[in-house]
């Protein structure tokens, strides 16, 4: 039977609540191993996007590419969500996570520079993720 009302509305704060939560989880877990620049881009409105949302962060060399992206795949695992793929970990130039509707984006600086994904993605909207300070951090990101 469709939802019918205010349990609709619900439903769709409740998702939305979710989403921003996740999107938040991934930037914290970025910053917690000192990645630059996080952005989130919403291409929920995008034709064809093969997903709802994209997370793009970068660092200055393979090794801190390499332990933000570890460190994102400990968080959202500590969250119950799945990495269906995850691309990029041979070489830690540029590495894909794939969670179904978040795809996340590590890239070293100068290849973040070249590749200048949030180009292609110019017309969606896009949110800088701050860093937080530690203390409005949930306590599970500071383990």
């Amino acid at each position: 039977m469709p939802v019918k009302g205010p349990c609709k509305n619900t439903n769709i704060n409740l998702e939305r609540n979710m989403i921003t939560h996740d999107l938040r989880l991934i930037a914290d877990a970025m910053y917690d191993k000192k990645a630059n620049n996080v952005i989130s881009i919403d291409l929920r409105d995008v034709e064809g996007a093969i997903t709802d949302y994209f997370v793009i962060c970068d660092a200055s060399n393979t090794t801190q590419v390499g332990a933000v992206a570890d460190n994102v795949i400990e968080k959202m695992k500590e969250e119950g969500h799945k990495l269906y793929r995850s691309q990029g970990s041979e070489n830690n130039f540029w590495i894909i996570q794939d969670y179904g509707n978040i795809v996340v984006h590590i890239f070293m600086k100068e290849y973040r520079d070249f590749y200048r994904l949030e180009d292609l993605w110019a017309d969606a909207p896009r949110k800088e993720m701050k860093e937080r300070p530690a203390s409005r951090k949930s306590p599970k990101s500071e383990k």
